[in-house]
């Protein structure tokens, strides 16, 4: 009878650990912050691809607000092998913000691997307004029409099937760009976090972006770590509203004093279980739609 029992415990314990294990296998994390940059990170940018490939992972896209990634991805594919790593721009003023030759000149940077262009972030005019900061700004759209510069970047995610990241732009101002980035022809658009400042779509929002073909993306820093803005059971219920087959999540995680990505992506994980989430649901906007906006399947 002890034996059964210590057996039975014994599988209990494997079969637990496969699950943890499973958890990070074939993940895709469209947000990873690193060094060098010109913030606090919490590691840099081979640590960060390295750690994510111990741990299984199949795709990382490393994100600075300031600098392009795209030769950071490709350097980092060179010291670590068995994960696909990308890179990005954010359109703000320290490349000029919406500026379509920084765009183009990015996919033209050896090894092609500058796949995210991220709408402006913390230069974006919504942020600089909602912090109450008095100083210059980016803005995408003028009277309710996006700007020139903005539909010429569109065309160039179109052209080169990169993927539309709405930033910190307002509600507003993501519907307009998934809306004329669509018709321009761009198949993979994601919502920048749009359940936190200073973004904050309303559910009606999120699905109308998801009705015009856009995911959304949920991060784990919303709920863990030092910037932490929502309690576990209400976040689930956020992500369950927007629907789980509409949602990417990913770490946007780096920041000095905040878990490391893959062990935030491992809490949240954890927490979303302990409030109702299938493990099959979770796979689904950790590894199948972030890989389906990167095209890679």
């Amino acid at each position: 009878m002890v034996q059964s029992k210590f057996i039975i415990a014994l599988i209990g314990i494997i079969a637990y650990s496969a699950v943890q294990a499973q958890d990070l296998r074939g993940l895709v994390d469209i947000h990873v912050h690193s060094d060098p940059d010109s913030v606090p990170r919490s590691i840099d940018a081979f640590g960060a691809a390295r750690a994510a490939a111990q741990r299984g992972v199949r795709s990382v896209v490393l994100k600075n607000h300031y600098e392009p990634t795209a030769g950071l991805a490709w350097l980092a594919r060179q010291q670590v092998i068995g994960i696909e790593i990308f890179g990005g721009i954010a359109l703000n003023l320290s490349v000029g913000g919406v500026n379509p030759a920084a765009v183009e000149r990015m996919t033209k940077v050896k090894g092609g691997f500058g796949k995210v262009v991220w709408m402006p972030t913390f230069d974006a005019e919504n942020q600089v307004r909602f912090s109450k900061e008095g100083r210059p700004f980016v803005s995408v759209s003028r009277n309710g029409e996006l700007l020139p510069e903005v539909k010429q970047v569109l065309d160039l995610i179109a052209k080169n099937d990169l993927v539309l990241a709405t930033g910190h732009s307002t509600p507003a101002e993501s519907l307009l760009l998934i809306r004329e980035g669509k018709a321009r022809g761009i198949k993979h658009i994601v919502v920048t976090h749009p359940s936190i400042d200073p973004v904050q779509m309303s559910a009606d929002d999120m699905k109308t972006a998801v009705k015009m073909g856009a995911f959304l993306e949920f991060v784990t820093n919303a709920v863990i770590g030092n910037t932490a803005i929502y309690k576990a059971p209400e976040y689930a219920r956020m992500i369950r509203a927007a629907g789980y087959e509409n949602v990417i999540l990913s770490s946007d995680l780096g920041q000095a004093g905040n878990p490391l990505h893959c062990d935030g992506l491992t809490k949240l994980f954890e927490l979303l279980r302990e409030n109702g989430f299938s493990v099959t649901e979770i796979e689904r906007m950790a590894k199948k739609n972030p890989a389906k906006l990167l095209g890679l399947e």
